[in-house]
């Protein structure tokens, strides 16, 4: 015989005698049933929250660091598309002397302003297209590894 059959067994105590006589009465089969499946319940029930409580602050941090990822590539992406449509003499004016020196450098308040609404508005557009993503938890993160 090979040797997973051969090793020793451990036994088990029957408790159930000791937990369902009470006063030298025995409890009915019924009752009997009743206790074990709600035994079953609280094993599932604890074991159950036990898991959660491990799981949801690593799917927290995961699905915070995805969201950030996917901003910031969407906003670099629409702020690139809408600065290409500008010039850099329609944002700022320069100013210069008679010599050809820069004396002073202003800005132009509207075009800046119509650049920082379309970068949000293009930003909030394609967040909405996005949709779902899926979030995977690689098992080394239960680890701690």
């Amino acid at each position: 015989m090979y040797k997973i059959y051969s090793r020793k067994r451990f036994k088990i105590p029957k408790i159930s005698k000791k937990i369902f006589q009470t006063n030298g009465r025995k409890h009915t089969e019924k009752s009997r049933k009743i206790l074990t499946i709600f035994l079953i319940l609280i094993i599932a029930f604890s074991t159950t929250k036990i898991v959660l409580d491990a799981i949801i602050p690593i799917f927290d941090t995961i699905c915070e660091d995805k969201a950030k990822s996917i901003a910031t590539i969407i906003s670099n992406e629409q702020a690139i598309k809408v600065i290409k449509e500008y010039t850099y003499e329609e944002i700022f004016l320069v100013e210069k002397d008679k010599e050809g020196n820069v004396t002073m450098i202003t800005s132009n308040i509207m075009p800046i302003n119509e650049i920082t609404s379309n970068i949000a508005i293009k930003i909030q557009e394609e967040i909405d297209k996005k949709g779902r993503e899926n979030i995977e938890i690689p098992l080394r993160k239960f680890y701690r590894n």
